[in-house]
């Protein structure tokens, strides 16, 4: 047998032992529940809402069906931090890690078999969540109004941005052999950066110029305010960096694709790939060389 064979041999014996794990795995299946019961959820209230505020109005209300669609994002990004630290850390705390290792399998296969599994157990958490929000959502609020293209666009920059972010928890998760500490900092990390990301989202969107307005004072004569320059307004070679990472860091892409405007997608995807190929061979590199306890 080659070496190339034994290789793909020794990978697919490692990504069968860990999908056959993860179908036992007891985080993922209530993920999972959590993420089906939301998707079901969102229309349904949606709808009820929209019923209700009928009653007080003339027009049509219509709330459409995009507008929830993209709520998964911050859902899947945080619940895959705590899934992929607890998984990745059981097999630490159950000494799985060690076993492959002095089994003979490449420290490269481990980390990277454990990458594929939790990468693509954050697939099947998006596609459940499309799953029970379509089959609720398109019999209440109707199908997308947006065109269905975009919406694959995002969903397909949204399946880059997992891969970003989950070669990110595995690197941490790989690289730190304490479990509740890799959750925290996986769980806590993510989170940050989307509170920075829309802290940066904000700074970039406010207007360069407050448009005047007209007011009735205190004595109720009618007044005037003139335009005026926003002081915090971001120009030149600083908004183009803040621009840059608006687009490339995962936390600022997943407040782009929540709040559905994003308009580079296939930049942001290119991105979001660059970082998982990065942070991956980083994270090889330093685990190769780690004491495995």
């Amino acid at each position: 047998m080659s070496v190339w064979s034994e290789g793909v041999a020794a990978m697919s014996k490692l990504l069968y032992a860990n999908f056959v794990r993860l179908k036992h795995d007891t985080c993922f299946w209530v993920i999972l529940l959590v993420m089906a019961a939301i998707g079901v959820i969102l229309p349904v209230g949606s709808y009820h809402n929209m019923r209700h505020m009928q009653q007080f109005a003339d027009y049509v209300i219509a709330i459409p069906l995009e507008n929830l669609f993209q709520s998964y994002i911050p859902l899947i990004v945080i619940f895959g931090a705590a899934f992929c630290s607890l998984f990745i850390g059981t097999e630490y705390s159950d000494g799985t890690i060690r076993n492959k290792v002095i089994v003979g399998h490449r420290r490269t296969d481990v980390y990277l078999s454990n990458l594929i599994v939790c990468f693509a157990a954050e697939c099947v958490m998006c596609l459940v969540f499309f799953a029970a929000n379509l089959c609720a959502g398109i019999p209440l609020l109707g199908f997308f109004q947006c065109g269905f293209g975009i919406i694959l666009g995002y969903m397909g920059c949204t399946f880059v941005l997992c891969a970003a972010v989950t070669a990110l928890y595995t690197l941490v998760a790989m690289l730190s052999q304490n479990k509740a500490v890799a959750a925290v900092i996986c769980t806590l990390g993510i989170v940050f950066m989307i509170f920075g990301g829309a802290y940066l989202n904000a700074r970039i969107t406010e207007p360069e110029i407050f448009e005047g307005y007209t007011y009735i004072d205190a004595a109720g004569n009618i007044e005037e305010s003139e335009a005026m320059v926003n002081p915090n307004y971001i120009s030149g070679t600083k908004r183009d960096v803040y621009e840059f990472l608006n687009e490339f860091l995962p936390g600022n892409q997943t407040v782009l694709l929540w709040q559905g405007v994003a308009v580079h997608l296939w930049q942001m995807a290119l991105y979001s790939g660059m970082i998982a190929v990065a942070v991956t061979g980083v994270g090889i590199f330093f685990f190769c060389g780690e004491d495995i306890k």
